[in-house]
């Protein structure tokens, strides 16, 4: 049974007091996740361990489910709407909140020897933007993307915003932080993957280009875009747009690049 929260001070819900400024601050090894959709997601990976959830009480009903098939070990807490905003700093409209463990990330060689002979992998350098961020693994979840390597600027994709845009994707889909965009692509390379470029000044033209058997996708931030250095090591590639207008949302581009990187069955 959900155990009855009434007071936002009670010491076993600390992990859920004040979400947004713990989002900026880092929960340590942990992090939060939102929404029935999300959570059921998260509840599905064997390698992300729950520890507890936070429930509105008027989401227990349509969430027995969920808890009903939890381990007696983790707590499900319950709390009225008034109590719950209370807790975790502003109103939380979906009124389902979980927290849970982090998984250790593994080396990039080691992600990338675990893939299939077919394999499709996305390279996020320089993307400080959560909601982009956020997008980028939905359209990597969607589109069948094994694996994304991030380079140290990048955002965390297991920030509480990142999970809820992507709908679960920030889940499904394992990543891991590269030391650097050059050792990003140095690893996709020493794997045999084609390391494809995406910038408005490309060499090739997207629709153009064969889809590789093992194919890797950069993608950088909007504005500054990859580095000239890593452009100049790569294939490059663009998406033509009418008249001369050259801004997609990084994540939409995501989305138009892996559908044609994806294919059928990824064949030449």
């Amino acid at each position: 049974m959900p155990i009855p929260i009434t007071n936002p001070d009670d010491p076993r819900i600390e992990a859920y007091r004040a979400v947004r400024e713990r989002d900026l601050a880092g929960r340590e090894k942990r992090f939060v996740a939102e929404g029935e959709v999300v959570l059921r997601v998260l509840l599905r990976q064997s390698r992300f361990s729950v520890e507890s959830l936070l429930l509105s009480e008027g989401r227990i009903e349509g969430l027995r489910d969920v808890t009903d098939g939890l381990s007696e070990a983790v707590p499900v807490y319950a709390a009225s709407r008034q109590v719950m905003d209370a807790i975790v700093g502003f109103p939380i409209h979906r009124g389902v909140l979980a927290i849970a463990r982090r998984a250790p990330l593994p080396a990039v060689e080691e992600l990338l020897t675990g893939l299939p002979e077919r394999a499709l992998v996305v390279g996020l350098v320089g993307l400080a933007n959560h909601d982009n961020v956020g997008g980028i693994f939905r359209n990597a979840a969607a589109f069948g993307a094994q694996a994304v390597l991030l380079d140290p600027q990048t955002c965390d994709p297991l920030y509480r915003k990142a999970i809820r845009v992507s709908v679960g994707g920030a889940l499904v889909v394992p990543f891991t932080r590269a030391p650097s965009p050059d050792a990003m692509v140095g690893a996709l390379e020493n794997a045999g993957f084609d390391v494809i470029a995406l910038t408005p000044s490309g060499r090739e033209i997207l629709s153009r280009i064969p889809r590789s058997p093992r194919a890797a996708l950069l993608l950088g931030a909007e504005g500054p875009g990859l580095p000239p250095a890593l452009l100049e090591r790569t294939r490059t590639v663009s998406i033509p747009m009418s008249g001369g207008f050259d801004s997609l949302n990084v994540a939409t581009t995501s989305g138009i690049a892996l559908h044609h990187l994806a294919g059928t069955g990824m064949e030449n």
